[in-house]
């Protein structure tokens, strides 16, 4: 009997152990620019917040990405779903459509409307489950929300699954949404509009935190004259966007009763790190720095505050970085590896004029986007010629070009090591090339794709849980980010 009763007590612990190690709220936060040199670099000055309790408590490793590196949410896509590019189909934040010849955001969809906003944005393009998916799979009755600064990533935050998805607009300053989502709008988020929350911490002015030469590395302009913005005039790119991020994090936390019940609920946030003279995700000035310590804050706030109405035992942080800017081309230049510029435009015009030289006068190339050309197809069909043979003429013709280190038919790319987890056959050209190192992919209109130059960012991840976690060792993978959550 004594037995029988210490088995089944055995069980009912054990039982108790897993509830308990399941939390109930899990908080994901990607930051833009946050890199593992910058924290190292400000850990002395964390005296206490949110990234020094991370700092000394959490699980902390970098991240790999097996793809190539743009700067946009390609990684957020990737960091969301588990998989690459060629898989979840978000390989640039936008893509050329032959149709209208012309270049699209990725997540723009005709089909749904935006509240408070033009915008018309879902996450349609996106063709794997995210982490908020997969949440919903496993439990139906989640409360799932994404809070962001950027709208992109905020959609890819959310996933196709959220409750809803809000992001902060820069020239309204208020939340906005998408129809996307079943609940629309938050009436959380409508409650900050109409109060003027938004609009008193637009109206701020931002100085510096501390005395100039307290930082670790101001400008020389900094030093005479310290730095000061109008928060309204520099947002979303000001401590304050941080800030309200938090704010609506945590409101919707308390209005949805999150993390007060047994079925698991998830709060996606989006932030900054990035200050608005930013030329790098390295920290090179005093107002960059000065994001960093104001983030420590907020993070601190919303760790305090889930603390005393959930419970530390209940609730986990999982916080990674997002490269943007990598390394600033000045930078690489003040060290003899100066970085060049490859206009993709140029390229496919030229490309146009090179077929016109051997088959007519006529528009041969419908364009070029990212490191792809298209090829009027439709022509070359007219004409009875042979796209395989045009697209190997174009890509020698390519190859001649300075800074192309290899150019193929879209066919052959996806067989290339690095371009087959990079490239998504619906959006790859009839022409691939690769740009050598130090190359930097232009627009004509002088914006950069390419606007992260390192080969492999070292991108932080922290995960913070009030439980005993199991966890791996070494550098993590981009794509296996979504099973230390699960």
């Amino acid at each position: 009997m004594r037995k029988t009763y210490l088995y089944y007590t055995l069980i009912l612990l054990t039982g108790a152990m897993s509830v308990t190690a399941t939390p109930r709220l899990t908080v994901v936060a990607v930051v833009d620019g946050m890199t593992t040199e910058n924290l190292t670099m400000l850990r002395p000055y964390w005296q206490q917040g949110g990234l020094r309790t991370l700092s000394e408590e959490a699980f902390q490793t970098s991240v790999n990405y097996p793809h190539l590196v743009y700067g946009g949410n390609e990684t957020t896509a990737t960091l969301m779903t588990g998989t690459t590019p060629d898989r979840h189909g978000y390989t640039m934040d936008a893509y050329f459509l032959r149709r209208d010849r012309k270049q699209h955001a990725m997540l723009e969809d005709n089909e749904v409307s935006g509240i408070g906003t033009q915008a018309h944005l879902s996450p349609r393009a996106l063709l794997s489950l995210t982490m908020t998916d997969r949440m919903r799979l496993r439990h139906p009755q989640s409360k799932i929300y994404a809070v962001g600064i950027h709208p992109e990533t905020t959609v890819l935050l959310a996933g196709h699954s959220a409750n809803a998805c809000c992001w902060l607009d820069s020239d309204l300053h208020q939340w906005v949404a998408t129809t996307a989502y079943s609940e629309g709008l938050p009436t959380a988020a409508y409650e900050q509009n109409n109060s003027g929350r938004i609009a008193t911490l637009a109206a701020r002015q931002w100085l510096p935190r501390m005395d100039i030469p307290a930082y670790s590395a101001p400008t020389p302009q900094e030093r005479k004259k310290g730095f000061s913005y109008e928060v309204n005039e520099v947002f979303p790119y000001a401590p304050e966007a941080n800030t309200l991020v938090i704010d609506l994090a945590l409101a919707l936390q308390q209005s949805e009763k999150m993390g007060t019940d047994a079925t698991p609920d998830l709060l996606m946030l989006q932030l900054n790190t990035l200050s608005p003279q930013a030329q790098s995700d390295r920290i090179a000035s005093a107002e960059h720095e000065d994001m960093y310590l104001r983030l420590n804050q907020d993070l601190g706030f919303l760790m305090e505050q889930l603390d005393r109405r959930i419970g530390r035992a209940n609730y986990q942080i999982l916080v990674v970085g997002r490269p943007v800017l990598g390394t600033a081309a000045q930078t690489l230049s003040d060290i003899h590896m100066p970085v060049q510029q490859f206009n993709a435009d140029r390229a496919a015009a030229l490309t146009g004029t090179y077929l016109m030289a051997l088959y007519g006068h006529e528009r041969w190339v419908d364009g070029g986007y990212g490191q792809s050309v298209y090829l009027n197809r439709t022509l070359i069909e007219q004409k009875r010629l042979s796209l395989e043979t045009i697209q190997r003429q174009v890509a020698n013709f390519l190859m001649d070009f300075e800074g192309v280190q290899i150019a193929m038919p879209g066919y052959e790319a996806m067989r290339y090591p690095m371009l087959c987890t990079t490239l998504c056959k619906r959006h790859t050209g009839d022409v691939v090339f690769l740009l050598q190192p130090g190359w930097q992919l232009m627009q004509s209109d002088n914006s950069a794709i390419d606007h992260v130059i390192d080969d492999a960012p070292a991108s932080p991840i922290m995960l913070w849980s009030g439980t005993i976690r199991t966890m791996p060792q070494g550098t993590i993978n981009a794509t296996d980010i979504a099973d230390l959550i699960f």
